[in-house]
């Protein structure tokens, strides 16, 4: 039962108490699967016309294939064509909130933020931080990015369901004085987020000792300027020692692993047991367009893949709960998302659990809902979204997007 933008009773049908339901509106699912929205760690908005570019690996990619294409987001119109292209493709992959990377320009967060406020979007994002190693076309300076990101902070987060975060793009791309002034946002407003990335590729990496000379390691770059703690989020962390580990899990910092991108850049393989034995929270993340796809089952597919070639096998229950009430706890939202319980934000998915011929059959010889659950993170994609609500309210899409016939899709 839902009101006002909140989940006010949940439970089997047909116990629901007549007391709160009586004139209520029913949506009827029958044998489908409700779920909490999916939730994502890690995404590029403006990347998204760059997914499936062939080649190259991170910082090659960055100069051929990012770099131009963020560089055209100075535009406000399109910068909000494109935030409203990735948030319609998200909504209908059953994603209703993710941790977004905008680009260097103030205009491209403008654009995000108001799409997603449009939608009613319980989003996390931030314009990047980066003043150095790029092209002039997508560089700030220390001071416009500590200047730009106060403001945007002190318009947008907390501003309805919109939340921000401190985004350096990664420390090769940021001088000491700017990571200096991220480290002063975080004690302006201690409430926000840091994003970045850390120890995705062995030549960054190697980049980054050059760099910083002085730092024991890549993550210790951002431990020197107070940027790791339990509301920074660090995508990749692939290439990790014990130390870094170590550090981590006492300071609460989280990682975003970001299987699809990872495989695709040819990076390495992130050790999730590896980094759960050392205590740290992690959430999954799609990283588009390094990532190859906007879809949860297809993250979740390849960190099941990848944690095999560890010996480690992730169930389906587990990978779940990652994309939702895990993703959420790891994000500090987890009093407000992730579950379908009272109190919660009414963020909601419903999946058809035989959305393709290959997926009914396999359903219908499972034994266990492991099998089931099982069988739409290795096979599902976005024709299994029956639904999607944001607070709420269902959603549908401005567009249509075609799927091999024509369907409405969740906007």
């Amino acid at each position: 039962m839902i009101e006002a933008g909140d989940i006010v009773w949940s439970g089997q049908f047909g116990e629901e108490p007549k007391d709160i339901t009586s004139g209520a509106v029913r949506h009827d699912y029958g044998d489908d699967l409700i779920l909490p929205g999916f939730i994502d760690g890690h995404a590029h908005y403006p990347q998204t016309g760059v997914i499936a570019s062939f080649g190259t690996q991170l910082l090659e990619w960055l100069e051929k294939y990012t770099f131009p294409e963020e560089s055209l987001f100075s535009d406000l119109n399109y910068a909000r064509e494109k935030a409203s292209l990735f948030l319609d493709l998200l909504l209908s992959n059953g994603t209703t909130t993710a941790a977004v990377y905008c680009t260097v320009h103030r205009e491209s967060a403008e654009a995000f933020f108001e799409e997603a406020t449009s939608r009613n979007l319980r989003m996390i994002a931030g314009k990047v931080l980066m003043d150095r190693n790029a092209p002039l076309t997508v560089m700030d300076t220390a001071l416009s990015g500590y200047e730009d990101t106060k403001s945007l902070i002190e318009k947008w987060h907390g501003r309805g369901r919109n939340l921000y975060a401190i985004t350096p793009r990664f420390a090769p791309t940021s001088t000491p004085e700017q990571l200096e002034a991220c480290g002063a946002l975080i004690s302006e407003f201690d409430d926000v987020y840091l994003q970045t990335h850390v120890a995705e590729n062995l030549d960054e990496i190697k980049w980054v000792a050059d760099l910083f000379p002085n730092a024991a390691s890549y993550q210790d770059v951002y431990a020197h300027y107070k940027m790791i703690g339990p509301r920074s989020l660090y995508g990749h962390a692939i290439h990790m020692d014990d130390a870094d580990l170590a550090m981590a899990a006492e300071t609460q910092t989280k990682f975003v692993h970001c299987p699809t991108s990872n495989l695709f850049m040819g990076s390495g393989l992130f050790d999730l047991n590896r980094v759960w034995k050392a205590g740290i929270d992690v959430m999954l993340g799609c990283d588009v367009g390094g990532g190859t796809s906007l879809s949860p089952f297809a993250t979740m597919k390849a960190a099941y893949e990848i944690a095999q070639q560890a010996g480690f096998s992730l169930t389906p229950e587990v990978a779940f709960w990652l994309s939702t009430a895990g993703g959420a706890e790891t994000l500090s939202l987890g009093d407000k998302i992730g579950r379908l319980e009272p109190g919660y934000e009414a963020d909601i998915v419903v999946l058809n659990l035989k959305s393709t011929p290959i997926i009914q059959q396999r359903v219908e010889r499972a034994e266990s809902l492991r099998d089931i659950l099982f069988a739409q993170m290795i096979l599902a994609d976005d024709r299994a979204i029956r639904a999607v609500y944001t607070s709420g309210n269902r959603i549908k899409a401005k567009q249509k997007i075609t799927n091999g016939r024509d369907r409405e899709q969740a906007r």
